[in-house]
């Protein structure tokens, strides 16, 4: 509560707070040539490609340079989503914690049971932790930690902001990017790099946790997977079933 607090707070002061533009290559309001060509860095195959123009719409009226920092954010963050889900579920498929899950001493779900259905078998009050954390992270995200620009206003793609002001004024903790300043000298070209690979293995993430919910949900339908899908009956898109809804 404490974080979520403290991150609706940093919310309305950066509400007030000066957009900034930056000159990186990897600055989210730089020319549509640096979306052009981060495109082709990540597929000189197929090079900058956009069916449905995106990139020339006009997102809240903020103009084309906002809109492609948010699609730019959006497929980054989006991608990370998908690289944590499908690692989740290769792992859940074959271990769960040993120890209890609640102070009651309930076991956590088994791997006989798909990764969905182990979503489903967990308590509400577990999945309403789950979802308060995102929500506390997203806000964080929104409000640039406090002290930086929104990401549709200057900030980097996929820059997650720093704890700091979390940690000057409630507690110390980790920030989710380089914890421990490992790359602190990382040059700008590495950086550079780096984002393409994570584009690129976000892209294929994304694919792939769809892959496997495909073929948990409709046999057959990846036949690559016919020998490893787990058979389920559930709503795949509605993660509130299962006895989890917003209103009752």
């Amino acid at each position: 509560m404490k974080f979520l607090s403290l991150a609706l707070l940093a919310s309305g002061a950066s509400a007030f707070a000066p957009a900034t533009q930056g000159t990186s290559g990897t600055e989210l309001l730089s020319a549509r040539s640096d979306l052009e060509a981060l495109a082709t860095a990540s597929n000189p195959t197929i090079n900058y490609y956009d069916p449905l123009s995106l990139a020339d719409s006009d997102f809240w009226g903020q103009g084309e340079d906002a809109t492609i920092g948010f699609l730019r954010h959006a497929e980054i963050k989006h991608g990370r989503v998908a690289m944590a889900a499908f690692v989740g579920y290769c792992v859940q498929s074959n271990f769960v914690w040993p120890w209890s899950m609640t102070q009651a001493g309930d076991s956590f779900p088994s791997t006989d049971l798909s990764p969905e259905a182990q979503w489903d078998a967990i308590p509400e009050g577990a999945k309403w932790q789950i979802f308060t954390v995102i929500a506390a992270l997203e806000i964080w995200d929104e409000c640039g930690g406090g002290t930086e620009a929104h990401y549709m206003n200057g900030r980097k793609a996929g820059d997650y902001p720093s704890f700091q002001l979390f940690r000057d004024n409630v507690h110390w903790v980790l920030d989710l990017y380089d914890p421990f300043g490992f790359n602190k000298k990382m040059s700008q070209e590495t950086k550079d790099k780096r984002l393409v690979m994570e584009v690129n293995n976000g892209r294929l993430a994304m694919i792939g946790i769809f892959g496997f919910m495909a073929a948990d949900a409709v046999p057959g339908a990846v036949p690559a997977l016919s020998g490893l899908a787990q058979p389920y009956d559930g709503d795949i898109m509605a993660p509130f079933a299962a006895n989890f809804h917003l209103f009752n």
